[in-house]
């Protein structure tokens, strides 16, 4: 059992990233975060900001719906300064969407999701810039959450609790002791273009879509698929909810309200380099003509700007649409017969404090440093206080 301060590196600084350098300062971690860019400047800065409910994945993934909700409420109490409380919708638009509805509605209860039936004219009296032709539509608990805010939220609260944030700080190898263990990291300050390193305890790889690839750098293999989806912009907020098609997973089955603009998302394909993603134009035109699917005034709205974000799905014998939407831990020394490194990766934004959780279980119990997590009582910092303090990339 260890009885001084442990030490741990996080390799990122997404959601996951800054939630599990909360976590571990909170159980008394002294904690490093580095990071290549600036915080949320990967998957994290380009998701569409949904606050998932689960019901997008109560039938075909249940595992992933259970934890989206349960984190769901968690949020809804810890991060009020995020969140826009504006709920969401499922409307079916044809007789195959009709079709979906029994096992959607026995999904949901299954996975503890709360879903009620709305009667269409009340729903278009609500939203009414909706397809006039909607044939049923569900109210859900989703929501919409500003994705820079909420990294700076834990990454602010984290600093409070005495973590630091190295920016612009690229992991370009990893520091190993005399039984070929990982006890640290050596990176490049991108600022002043010199390398430094880093040692710790325990390394967290939780680069998300580039988990695989830092992994690789140990010559460690992690299943990680870099899944992009394109989504656009549109310059007018035409509706106050989150409008779900009624039906599995599928390009542009949701359509968000994000500030001022409207967001339609998203498609997903599969690449090698989550670094080197097109925007494909085709993709693009797809999202249109889903977006004015379910609100017909979208087809002559402005788009504000098109972009992706890549998912970073666990990999497996199935691919794209196919593969869980859950997280997972892996212990190299269990795994690898490598110690000293966990990596985390998969799961949803809406997910991030659970996945935070869980890995600081394991990086506890692999040090035998006996703290628990506090994280779901207390609410976030202020996200502002992230840049109060001192300066994050000396």
């Amino acid at each position: 059992m260890k009885t001084t301060q442990p030490s741990a590196i996080v390799i990122g600084a997404g959601f996951t990233g800054c939630a599990l350098a909360y976590d571990l300062a909170q159980r008394g971690f002294l904690v490093t975060v580095v990071e290549r860019g600036e915080l949320a400047s990967g998957t994290s800065g380009r998701t569409h900001g949904l606050l998932h409910s689960g019901a997008r994945y109560c039938v075909t993934d249940a595992d992933a719906a259970i934890e989206c909700i349960q984190e769901n409420m968690i949020l809804r109490r810890i991060a009020k300064q995020c969140i826009e409380y504006n709920g969401g919708y499922f409307v079916a638009l044809d007789d195959a969407d009709l079709g979906y509805v029994p096992a959607f509605f026995q999904g949901a209860q299954n996975c503890g999701i709360p879903v009620e039936e709305i009667d269409v004219q009340r729903a278009l009296e609500a939203e009414p810039a909706l397809n006039p032709k909607i044939l049923v539509a569900y109210q859900v608990p989703d929501a919409a959450f500003d994705p820079l805010r909420l990294a700076m939220a834990f990454a602010a609260s984290a600093r409070q609790q005495g973590a630091e944030f190295k920016t612009f700080h690229d992991v370009v190898g990893f520091l190993r002791d005399g039984n070929g263990n990982i006890c640290g990291v050596s990176a490049v300050n991108r600022h002043a273009g010199q390398p430094v390193d880093f040692h710790a305890d325990i390394t967290i790889n939780a680069t998300g879509a580039w988990a695989g690839k830092v992994a690789e750098l140990t010559g460690i293999p992690v299943p990680v698929r870099p899944t992009p989806g394109v989504m656009v912009a549109y310059e007018k907020r035409v509706t106050q909810r989150v409008i779900n098609r009624l039906c599995e997973p599928d390009d542009g089955d949701i359509l968000l309200p994000q500030r001022r603009m409207a967001v339609i998302g998203t498609t997903s394909f599969e690449v090698e380099d989550a670094d080197y993603i097109p925007v494909y134009t085709d993709q693009i035109k797809e999202m249109h003509k889903r977006a004015a699917l379910l609100v017909p005034e979208l087809e002559n709205i402005k788009m504000r700007g098109a972009y992706m974000s890549a998912r970073p799905l666990i990999g497996g014998m199935m691919s794209g649409r196919s593969l869980s939407r859950t997280f997972k831990c892996y212990d190299h020394r269990t795994d690898d017969g490598v110690d000293g490194l966990v990596t985390v990766t998969g799961g949803k934004a809406t997910t991030c404090r659970a996945m935070a959780e869980k890995t600081a279980d394991l990086v506890c119990q692999k040090l035998g440093w006996q703290r628990t997590c506090e994280t779901a009582q207390h609410t976030l910092a202020d996200y502002h206080l992230y840049y109060q303090a001192a300066e994050v990339t000396a």
